[in-house]
């Protein structure tokens, strides 16, 4: 009996104990909340969970008033008693809007968003898991302020203000993905990176040319991997994960994912694997009536027996031959050497299969088809990065970080005439260098930002034909100089966020950048270029200043002035290639860098820390912009290339041309459980001319997003909107990359989808998605693309945790 009775004490005991730690989690991914600060009053103390979300608060205990928050969460307050009564246990409910959000990439350093004077927006690891969306491409048109074109269905190229691919910059985990040979066009890079592994995506709005030098024109999309978690508890290994199974019937998508992370105390190692498989994507069959057979995959090319054929579609929705499919790996490895000094290996593989290029299997017609094949090799994409963080407040700086990395990319585009034996090949390698050494020192009321970056691509670029049928090679003009390129850049910088008052922050800063690139032309058989060689160098020195004004009641106003700069590369000056049919581009050595002088207004206004309105304006003028136009070759207007008569089309400088805009976003949490999103986008664009001005190409149509979200326990679901206007005719470039052929006679329509999606969490551990996209089953078209969008979507999910 005594060995009962004090089983029982003992039982008791540890239950005693274990009702004194509390547990807080996600209200609908039942996931643990960690750095949750956890206050009481009467006894005053504080705690904050730990990895697992839990913290000890028997120094609470008897509290009337215990209060919880964190950052992007709305605060909850509870007696003890009450805390007992739930079983120490509690849920809180992520924010839509946070006057506390923390960003990185406008300086490289931590900074609260409200003190950063451009527009940046966050799109948060559990946001794109919620969102679900096959591809990182797909992630930035959910953000609703970003643009995103597709030639084919392995394509991506987002638009934000009006500039487009090579003058928007990407980053990923600090490194800069842009190289010597990203094109004006559109183009599909981004696809490389797997949005199944981010911990966040930070898009900076407006040029970013001080931090990051050239190609930031538009603005900055910054990509972080996630952060690997090291073991809080002495001696014990830390493992976690993630995985989940997806199944799209738009594209017959089949997605799986699976990472894991294994946690010491000062080491840390993050594996990250996916795989998605897509079939040929149905377009919707509710079309506009003035348009009915516009998209309609009406014929198709097989190959039977050794002979083109031109087949008959049995379903003219389904685009057929546009499917492909994509491996993404990553691996991570931290060393804490101290709580000053942390190392991080990072190394990142992507590849696909070929991706068919969409838009030109379709020209011709059922008679006469005009290519038998046109495809993009495997696009693969290698990085591996050493990053030194430090920490050492006693020194020339607070925080430091080094970067060293290093880049493979290999892209290869192969096409063929129908009824031709004859495969064009041609292959583009780059491998790029790049060094950053970013530091931050806070000196009374100055956060000053300064650091160097180095970097260098070598291009090569090989090209051969091939008979299909015996083997046989033979030589081809390559699509980048066959001599080989080289591009490399220098730059330093120096910033600035002084904190005059509570209600007034300055911000300021400089850079001075040098580009320089060589070009070879060693066989000019096919071309008889009048130069062997093209050796350019740009110096520029970029500044922005800017102010920031809240004079109280969550009124905030910005204004920000800055100059912007891009190099031209190898793509610019010395590519021979095909851009629409019937033209091709030819070098131009004389071309040379592009600037921008830009002016942005900002007008924020928060409503009781729950609603925010904003509206952003602002004006681009655009000198020695970078445009195609009509040229000559050896004195010719058209030349054969391809087989074919083309118009002869050159990079320029035009005199200058001229952006303005803006854009409207509203953020709402109508109660705890409920809130509502909207945003709207307007850009304008002209290229001066002693007439009329002529339209710049890369302008989208007005566009935006409305979302309405409910978050209960266990529960997240969301109702939401996509929009665009009209793209009319008279607004499109029509020797640049808008796509002309690709719309209607009247230019690119106006559409609307209706979309819902919805997660429900059986346990910590088990979640199932579900997804019912463009509910109404609209066919449309995103501007300047040259695919239909896709048709009605049901998206199934199961996701696993651990």
């Amino acid at each position: 009996m005594k060995k009962v009775f004090t089983t029982l004490l003992m039982f008791c005991v540890v239950m005693l104990a274990q009702s004194q730690v509390l547990h807080v989690f996600d209200i609908t991914s039942l996931q643990p909340l960690v750095n949750v600060n956890i206050y009481c009053e009467n006894p005053v103390a504080s705690a904050t969970t730990n990895s697992k979300g839990d913290a000890d608060i028997s120094a609470c205990k008897g509290s009337g008033l215990i209060t919880l928050s964190i950052v992007g969460y709305h605060t909850a307050t509870y007696s003890y008693s009450e805390l007992q009564a739930m079983g120490m246990k509690v849920g809180l409910i992520q924010k839509i809007y946070s006057l506390d959000d923390v960003v990185i990439s406008a300086s490289k350093f931590e900074e609260k968003k409200e003190d950063v004077v451009q527009q940046v927006q966050v799109i948060k690891s559990r946001d794109i898991e919620f969102e679900n969306q096959p591809t990182m491409g797909d992630v930035l048109t959910m953000s609703g302020n970003v643009m995103v074109q597709k030639s084919q269905l392995g394509g991506g190229s987002p638009i934000i203000r009006g500039f487009e691919t090579n003058k928007v910059l990407m980053v990923v985990d600090g490194v800069r993905m842009n190289n010597a040979i990203y094109r004006g066009g559109h183009l599909q890079n981004i696809l490389t990176l797997d949005n199944s592994i981010m911990d966040k995506v930070e898009i900076v709005f407006g040029p970013g040319s001080v931090i990051y030098g050239s190609d930031a024109l538009g603005g900055v999309m910054h990509f972080y991997t996630k952060t690997l978690q090291l073991s809080d508890v002495d001696g014990k290994t830390m493992v976690s994960g993630n995985a989940f199974a997806r199944y799209a019937t738009a594209a017959n998508e089949m997605t799986g994912h699976v990472d894991f992370n294994i946690g010491l105390k000062k080491v840390a190692f993050l594996t990250s694997i996916s795989y998605s498989d897509f079939g040929d994507l149905r377009q919707g069959d509710n079309r506009n009536p003035f348009y009915g057979d516009w998209g309609k995959r009406t014929w198709y090319v097989d190959r039977i027996d050794g002979k083109d054929s031109s087949l008959v579609n049995d379903n003219y929705n389904i685009q057929k031959y546009c499917g492909y499919n994509q491996v993404d790996i990553l691996e991570k490895v931290l060393f804490k050497q101290s709580e000053h000094v942390s190392h991080i290996v990072n190394f990142q593989f992507s590849t696909s299969s070929d991706i068919p290029r969409y838009d030109r299997l379709t020209q011709g017609s059922y008679e006469n088809p005009k290519y038998g094949d046109w495809y993009y090799g495997p696009q693969l994409r290698i990085l591996g990065s050493y990053t030194l963080d430090l920490k050492n407040e006693d020194t020339w700086y607070d925080n430091g970080r080094v970067i060293a990395a290093y880049q493979h990319i290999e892209e290869s585009r192969h096409d063929r005439k129908f009824g031709k034996n004859t495969l064009n090949n041609r292959t583009e390698k780059v491998d790029i260098v790049t060094l950053n050494a970013d530091f931050a020192k806070k000196i009374k009321k100055n956060e000053l930002r300064y650091g160097l970056e180095g970097t260098y691509n070598a291009v090569g670029s090989t090209a051969f034909t091939e008979d299909i049928e015996d083997g046989t090679t033979g030589p081809l003009d390559t699509r980048y100089p066959d001599g080989g390129s080289s591009m490399s850049s220098a730059a330093l910088y120096l910033t600035d966020t002084y904190e005059a008052s509570s209600k007034v922050i300055l911000n300021g800063g400089i850079r001075a950048n040098y580009v320089g690139l060589h070009a070879e032309f060693v066989d000019t058989t096919f071309f008889p270029f009048p130069f062997h060689e093209v050796t350019q160098n740009s110096f520029a020195v970029n500044g922005s200043l800017g102010m920031i004004y809240m004079p109280g009641r969550e009124w905030r106003f910005s204004i920000m002035g800055s100059s912007g700069f891009r190099a031209p590369n190898v793509d610019d000056l010395s590519k021979v290639f095909e851009s629409v049919p019937g033209t091709v581009i030819v070098p131009n050595p004389e071309l040379g860098p592009e600037k921008t002088l830009n002016g942005e207004i900002g007008i924020a206004k928060g409503f009781n820390e729950r609603v925010r309105v904003e509206v952003v304006g602002w004006y681009t003028n655009y000198i020695d912009a970078i445009t195609t136009q009509p040229s000559t070759f050896d004195g010719q207007d058209s030349i054969i290339y391809n087989g074919e008569m083309s118009q002869v089309m050159t990079n320029v400088n035009a005199n200058s041309a001229y952006l303005y805009g803006f854009s409207a976003n509203l953020e709402a949490d109508v109660t705890d459980n409920f809130s509502l999103t909207s945003s709207l986008n307007y850009t304008y664009g002209r290229i001066r001319t002693d007439t009329t001005d002529y339209p710049l190409d890369h302008i989208p149509p007005i566009y935006g997003k409305t979302s309405f979200i409910l978050k209960v326990e266990k529960f997240r679901g969301e109702f939401y909107a996509l929009y665009s206007g009209w793209k009319r005719v008279d607004d499109y470039n029509m020797y640049g990359e808008d796509n002309f052929a690709y719309a209607t006679e009247n230019g690119m329509p106006a559409w609307v989808t209706l979309n819902l999606r919805a997660s429900y969490q059986f346990n910590r551990y088990l979640q199932l998605q579900l997804a019912l996209e463009n509910i109404l089953d609209q066919n449309y078209r995103v501007f300047a693309s040259n695919i239909s969008a896709p048709g009605r979507n049901v998206v199934v999910t199961l996701r696993g945790s651990f």
